[in-house]
């Protein structure tokens, strides 16, 4: 199993974790990506090119089905409902929609309506069989004890992205304490989250004995690998994160 943080239109990260999981000859290797869109690479006019490593994500899926899954993060739910999201002071959504406009013509409308509608259709969280929970984020402290876990039992709506429903407190909630972080995975019946949302400087991080907070966007960027067979003690799991610039790659 391959789980990576937040991609933000890193192109070459990307291509090392393709490189690293070699699909074609592992029919047994699970990769699952997040917050792919919002970041990377700019056109003439400073629109944001993400959308075009999305599709190649989108790719990739199709290519090994069943073997490659994305799972819904803040800016996809952002998108989705067409809220304003900052990032590195830049308004994101502007910034898609109008590379999207200049590369796509009379297309335009089609493809954003069929992005929208992708996104809309991505898992909220993914419960592995051996008691690790991968989901972009968790809910902040205040909102743990009265979260509605009816969320990850139901088909999504466009309106669960908004403030202050339960999946926008799930994808959008920071700095986790160790007790609420505690109190979740009791919720859950898990043993530990790995998430992202959170920016980490050198790719990774550990909050209390549960979370692991990953980042993939940047040259410190990480991954996670662990064996759906067995479970993990947290030291173990820790010993599974990648450095993504330590993968090889043929370009």
């Amino acid at each position: 199993m391959i789980v990576t943080g937040d991609l933000h239109g890193h192109r070459r990260n990307f291509e090392r974790v393709v490189a690293f999981a070699d699909l074609g000859h592992h029919p047994e290797t699970y990769v699952v990506f997040q917050e792919i869109l919002h970041g990377g690479p700019e056109d003439e006019a400073g629109g944001c090119l993400s959308f075009k490593l999305f599709f190649d994500v989108l790719k990739y899926q199709l290519e090994f089905p069943g073997q490659v899954f994305l799972v819904m993060g803040n800016h996809d739910t952002a998108i989705i409902v067409d809220n304003d999201v900052m990032k590195a002071g830049k308004e994101m959504n502007v910034a898609l929609k109008a590379a999207m406009r200049r590369s796509f013509g009379e297309r335009y409308e089609a493809n954003l309506a069929a992005l929208r509608a992708y996104l809309l259709s991505q898992p909220v969280a993914v419960r592995f069989p051996n008691r690790i929970w991968m989901s972009h984020s968790l809910p902040a402290d205040r909102f743990v004890d009265s979260f509605d876990m009816a969320l990850f039992e139901r088909k999504l709506l466009s309106g669960d992205m908004l403030r202050p429903e339960p999946l926008y407190k799930l994808t959008w909630g920071r700095r986790q304490s160790p007790e609420a972080i505690e109190k979740m995975a009791r919720l859950l019946d898990v043993d530990y989250f790995v998430v992202g949302h959170q920016p980490q400087e050198q790719g990774w991080c550990v909050v209390g004995q549960r979370l692991i907070i990953l980042a993939s966007d940047h040259n410190h960027g990480c991954m996670i690998t662990f064996d759906l067979s067995r479970t993990y003690e947290l030291d173990e799991l820790i010993n599974q994160i990648v450095p993504l610039a330590s993968i090889a790659t043929e370009s």
